[in-house]
């Protein structure tokens, strides 16, 4: 398991929308060097709690600690400062502009005259490229041509990039080939390497077995379980999302135990 404090702790967080009860009374953690996997039905609250932590819903209540200090993740924008990105589905890209572009897009750097530092952006993006072991054709290349498990690619390098502490991954490997999927899958365990705490939601759990340390099953609102990969099976996991087994993992050892 994972030593120190969590990179990000939340307690208690409860959101509504009018009647309905999203979240309820949810305690999560993550720790660096970890990939955490969120799974549960649809409408299990696992987005609800994704766009929390992003701060494009804040919670209504509750705590939130990152790198051990109480914050408030009240827009994007407080969230990208404190260092978490978030990479959707539709991933946010430019198809119509290659991948220095798409790296850069809004962020471009203005040399002393006012003209864009090329040279140095193609630089950047080559070593970040690099860093995750991302091999595209060129970084000239069209985004538009790139295959999805590229995409993806590109659309976590830019999180690298933006100097992120924390990376949440809304079902990565969607829609992608057994090729394609690999590729995700090693650049999630890339960025473990590189000390990031990572969060991955998917309904694939072939894939949540393979690339994270820990998953949290999240239903009807609240945090229903979580295991150790090590030492789970994905039957023990799909009990806890339908209801046919809850709170026999850690859940229950860590309420025995206080």
């Amino acid at each position: 398991m994972p030593r120190g404090e969590p990179r990000l702790q939340m307690r208690g967080i409860n959101k509504s929308f009018g009647a309905v009860r999203a979240l309820q009374d949810v305690n999560f953690e993550v720790y660096d060097n970890e990939v955490v996997g969120l799974v549960g039905d649809n409408g299990a609250g696992k987005s609800t709690l994704i766009k929390t932590i992003a701060g494009v819903g804040p919670a209504d209540s509750g705590e939130i600690l990152f790198s051990g200090k109480p914050v408030v993740i009240n827009s994007p924008q407080v969230a990208t400062g404190l260092g978490i990105e978030t990479v959707y589905q539709d991933l946010a890209l430019c198809d119509n502009l290659d991948v220095v572009s798409n790296l850069f897009l809004g962020r471009e750097e203005n040399g002393l005259a006012g003209s864009l530092q090329e040279i140095d952006m193609e630089k950047r993006t080559l070593q970040v490229l690099r860093t995750l072991d991302v091999k595209i054709p060129s970084v000239r290349t069209l985004v538009a041509s790139l295959s999805g498990g590229q995409r993806q690619s590109i659309a976590v390098a830019k999180t690298i990039l933006r100097n992120a502490k924390l990376v949440l991954l809304d079902e990565p490997t969607a829609a992608l080939g057994v090729a394609q999927t690999r590729q995700v899958l090693n650049l999630i365990r890339r960025l473990k390497q590189q000390g990031l705490a990572v969060v991955v939601i998917s309904h694939n759990l072939a894939d949540v077995f393979e690339v994270v340390d820990r998953v949290v099953v999240m239903r009807l609102g609240k945090r229903a379980a979580t295991f150790i990969v090590k030492e789970a099976t994905p039957e023990q996991v799909v009990a806890a999302i339908t209801g046919a087994e809850l709170g026999t993992t850690l859940e229950n050892k860590m309420h025995s135990a206080s």
